[in-house]
C-alpha cells in the first residue's frame, strides 16, 4: 500500500502535488485533539461563542508548531501567541469603525504582519497563519471592549496550546528529521527495486515518456527535503550530526544509482554484473530503511550488509560498478559512523525583508480586496473563509498559487459533500463535539501528507464546529464556495500583480542541460570530491525544475504550442547527468581496485 501511494506521489510531484506518507504524524494528531477538546468542551458548558476563539486558536498554535530545535520553536509560537491576540483586538475593533472598514482594514492588516513575518528566519507559517487570524478577526467588527474579550480568548486558547506543545506533551524534536530521513530512504529503495528487478527488460527511460526519470526525481525532491528540515538544526549536535551523516550517505548512495541507472538504460557492462550490483544496492537501502524504523535503533544490519557489498565488489569487473559498490561501502560507514567526514550542501535560507516580500504582501491585499468586494456582491455568507483562502493559497509564484488553487478547490469540494452528512450525528452536543476531537486528531495528523486531504478534513472540521458554536443554515455550502471564490481571487491577483511565470521552459531546459554539463566537466577535469558532489546537486535540482516546469501551467502552454522537440531535449538532460556519474564512479573503481 505504501509504495502504491509513492507511485501515486511519483505522478503528482511531478505536477507541483506532494504526497509524503512517511509524514502522517498521530502524536501530533492526538496532541492537537485534547488542545481543541479542553476549550470546545468550555464553550459547551458556557454557551457562550467567545469561546469558539480559543478553539480556533488552540487549533492555530499546533499548526504553527514548526520543524526544529527546541528554542527555534519556542520562539516563533511565542511571536505568534502574542502577535495574533494584538492583530484579533487590532483587527475586531478597527474593522467597526465604518462600514465596510473591512476592505481596507484586512488588506492592510495582512499586507504588515506579512511585512512583520519577513523578517523572522523561518517565519513563513506564523505570517501565514497571522495572516488568517487578520482576516478572521476583521470578519468579526466589535468594539473596543467586546473586541477585547474575543482578543482575550484567542490568548487563552493559543496560552493553552503553547503550555502543551512545550511543557505537557512534547514531541521529541528531532522527530522530523527521522521522518525526512525515511522518506530519502523509501525513495531510494524504489529506485533500487526497480533497477534490480529489470534483468533483460529494457529500462522504462530508453525512450522520453511523460513520467521520465521519476526515481530520481522523487530521490532528489526528497533529499532536498531533508535539507531544509536539517538547515533548521544547523547549530545543533548529537542527533543533528547523525542526520547529517545520513544525507551525506544519501547523496552518496544517490550519486551510486544515478551511475548504475544510467548503465541500464545504455546496456552498459554484462547483465549478470549490472544485476548483482542493483540487487546489493537494494539491499544495503533496505538495511537502512529498516533501521530506522527500528526502536531502539540498531546498526547490525548495515554492518552485515557492507560486508556483503564488498564481496560483490571483489567479483566484479568493470570499473564503473566497482566504484558503485565502494560508493555504498561509503555511505554505509557514514551510517554505521565509522566515516565522520561529512560535507553537506547547505540549504539556502532567505534572510531580512527581500522585495519578494513587499509583492507577496501586495498580492495578498489585492486578493483581499476582491473577495470584499464579492462579498458584498453576491452575499457570501462567511466572507472570512474565502479571505483565509487567499492567505493560504497564495504563497508563492505562479506555479504554487496554481497547484494550491486547485488542491484547495477541490479538498473544500470533497470536505463539503462529506459535512452534508453532520446533521445526521444527532446526540446534542456531546456527539458533534467528540467528532470534532477526532476530526482534529485526523486534520494535524495529515498536515505534512498531502494538502488535498488535510483541506478535505479541515473542511469537515470546520463546518462542525461553525455550525456547534454559530448555527446557521447551509454553512457546508457556503464554505465550498467560499473557498472556490477565495482560490480564485488568490489565482486572478498572482496572475494579474508582476506575475512571475519564471524563465520560459526552452530556457529552463537549457539551464539543466548546463547545470549537467558542468557537473560532466567537474569529473572529467578530477576536481575534488565536494564540488563534484555540489556540481552533481544542482544539476538534479535543474533537472527538477526543468521536468516540473514541463508540466505546470506555462509547460502546457508550451505544448499546446507543439514544441514536443523541447520536451524530447529533458532525456538528453538526463542522460547527460547519467554518463556523467557513470564517469565519476568509474574513477572511484579504479581507485578502489589499485
Amino acid at each position: 500500500m505504501t509504495r502504491a501511494i509513492r507511485r501515486l506521489g511519483r505522478r503528482l510531484e511531478l505536477r507541483s502535488f506532494s504526497l509524503v506518507p512517511e509524514h502522517l504524524n498521530h502524536a501530533e494528531g492526538y496532541r492537537a485533539a485534547v488542545a481543541v477538546a479542553l476549550p470546545l468542551l468550555l464553550a459547551i458548558l458556557t454557551g457562550r461563542s467567545e469561546w469558539g476563539w480559543a478553539v480556533y486558536a488552540a487549533f492555530w498554535t499546533c499548526l504553527c508548531d514548526v520543524p526544529g530545535p527546541d528554542q527555534l520553536r519556542r520562539r516563533l509560537l511565542a511571536v505568534f501567541v502574542a502577535g495574533g491576540t494584538a492583530v484579533v483586538l487590532i483587527g475586531s475593533w478597527t474593522a467597526s469603525i465604518a462600514p465596510h472598514a473591512v476592505m481596507i482594514v484586512g488588506p492592510l492588516l495582512v499586507f504588515l504582519v506579512t511585512l512583520g513575518a519577513g523578517r523572522l528566519k523561518f517565519g513563513g507559517l506564523v505570517g501565514t497563519l497571522s495572516g488568517v487570524v487578520a482576516v478572521v478577526a476583521v470578519g468579526f467588527p466589535n468594539r473596543l471592549d467586546a473586541a477585547f474579550l474575543l482578543a482575550m480568548a484567542f490568548f487563552a486558547g493559543a496560552a493553552w496550546s503553547y503550555a502543551l506543545i512545550n511543557l505537557l506533551w512534547r514531541i521529541d524534536a528531532f522527530d522530523p528529521l527521522r521522518r525526512a530521513g525515511q522518506s530519502v530512504s523509501a525513495r531510494l529503495l524504489d529506485m533500487a527495486d526497480y533497477l534490480a528487478g529489470l534483468r533483460d527488460r529494457p529500462h522504462r527511460d530508453e525512450q522520453w515518456h511523460s513520467d521520465h526519470a521519476e526515481h530520481r526525481r522523487a530521490v532528489r525532491l526528497a533529499i532536498e527535503r531533508f535539507r531544509e528540515v536539517l538547515v533548521r538544526f544547523e547549530n545543533e549536535p548529537g542527533r543533528a550530526a547523525t542526520a547529517r551523516r545520513e544525507l551525506a550517505a544519501a547523496e552518496t548512495m544517490f550519486g551510486a544509482l544515478l551511475a548504475l541507472d544510467q548503465a541500464c538504460i545504455d546496456r552498459y557492462g554484462r547483465r549478470e554484473e549490472r544485476t548483482a550490483l542493483a540487487k546489493a544496492c537494494r539491499d544495503a537501502v533496505s538495511a537502512w530503511w529498516l533501521s530506522l524504523r527500528q526502536r531502539p535503533r540498531t546498526e547490525s544490519p548495515l554492518a552485515e550488509t557492507g560486508v556483503r557489498i564488498r564481496a560483490v565488489r571483489r567479483a566484479l569487473t568493470d570499473d564503473p560498478f566497482k566504484g558503485c559498490a565502494a560508493a555504498f561501502e561509503s555511505a554505509l560507514a557514514l551510517l554505521t559512523g565509522r566515516n565522520d567526514a561529512v560535507e553537506v550542501v547547505p540549504a539556502t535560507v532567505g534572510t531580512g525583508m527581500p522585495v519578494s516580500m513587499v509583492r507577496q504582501g501586495l498580492r495578498q491585499a489585492g486578493g483581499l480586496v476582491m473577495v470584499y468586494y464579492a462579498a458584498i456582491m453576491f452575499g457570501l455568507g462567511y466572507p472570512y473563509w474565502a479571505a483565509m483562502a487567499v492567505i493560504v493559497v497564495l504563497q508563492g509564484g505562479v506555479r504554487v498559487t496554481w497547484a494550491r488553487c486547485l488542491e484547495r478547490i477541490l479538498g473544500s469540494l470533497i470536505g463539503g459533500m462529506m459535512a452534508h452528512a453532520l446533521p445526521l450525528l444527532g446526540g446534542g452536543p456531546i456527539v458533534p463535539a467528540l467528532v470534532a476531537v477526532a476530526l482534529t486528531a485526523i486534520t494535524m495528523a495529515l498536515r505534512s501528507v498531502n494538502y488535498t486531504i488535510f483541506v478535505m478534513f479541515l473542511t469537515v472540521l470546520f463546518v462542525l464546529v461553525t455550525d456547534m458554536l454559530h448555527p446557521g443554515v447551509g454553512i457546508a455550502s457556503a464554505r465550498m464556495i467560499d473557498n472556490v471564490v477565495g482560490s480564485l481571487a488568490a489565482l486572478v491577483a498572482v496572475l494579474a500583480f508582476q506575475s512571475d511565470f519564471g524563465p520560459p521552459l526552452p530556457k529552463r531546459i537549457e539551464d539543466g542541460i548546463r547545470a549537467n554539463r558542468r557537473y560532466g566537466e567537474a569529473v572529467e577535469s578530477d576536481r575534488p570530491f565536494a564540488v563534484i558532489e555540489a556540481a552533481r546537486a544542482a544539476a538534479g535540482r535543474a533537472s527538477v525544475e526543468a521536468e516540473i516546469a514541463a508540466h505546470d501551467l506555462g509547460g502546457w502552454l508550451h505544448r499546446r504550442n507543439r514544441r514536443e522537440a523541447d520536451l524530447a531535449s529533458l532525456q538528453d538532460m538526463r542522460n547527460l547527468a547519467g554518463r556523467a556519474a557513470l564517469a565519476w564512479h568509474a574513477q572511484l573503481g579504479e581507485r578502489a581496485g589499485a
